[in-house]
């Protein structure tokens, strides 16, 4: 119950400071951690539910604030991860941008990346 407490404030936090603040000021902060350990696949699954709840009672938590949200709880426990973002391929004028959590080759959370194009990594 604490894990998720933790992650409810996090993804809150992050909601807010996107809202108030550039998503690189954001992330800046969130990789100022020292993170240079893999994680372990118990860990990952750990981040992406309580993220994920968390997401669910945190009105506009995108899948950008879950990303970052995911990688400051990943980087508190040393454990690093990437954002990638990439855009949905085939949508004519309508871009449609999306955010994925990644920890190695394990997409932690944003789910599948078929039919998007990648555009940037953001590491820890």
């Amino acid at each position: 119950m604490l894990f998720l407490a933790r992650c409810l404030t996090v993804v809150g936090v992050v909601r807010l400071a996107l809202t108030l603040s550039s998503y690189n000021r954001v992330r800046r902060l969130v990789t100022r951690l020292d993170a240079r350990r893999d994680a372990s696949i118990a860990d990952l699954r750990r981040v992406a539910w309580g993220v994920a709840a968390a997401a669910r009672l945190v009105p506009g938590a995108t899948c950008l604030t879950q990303a970052l949200a995911g990688q400051y709880l990943l980087a508190r426990q040393g454990s690093a991860s990437k954002i990638s973002i990439g855009i949905e391929k085939g949508t004519g004028s309508e871009l449609r941008a999306h955010a994925w959590l990644m920890s190695g080759n394990h997409i932690v959370l944003g789910g599948s990346i078929n039919g998007f194009a990648h555009l940037v990594d953001h590491g820890s």
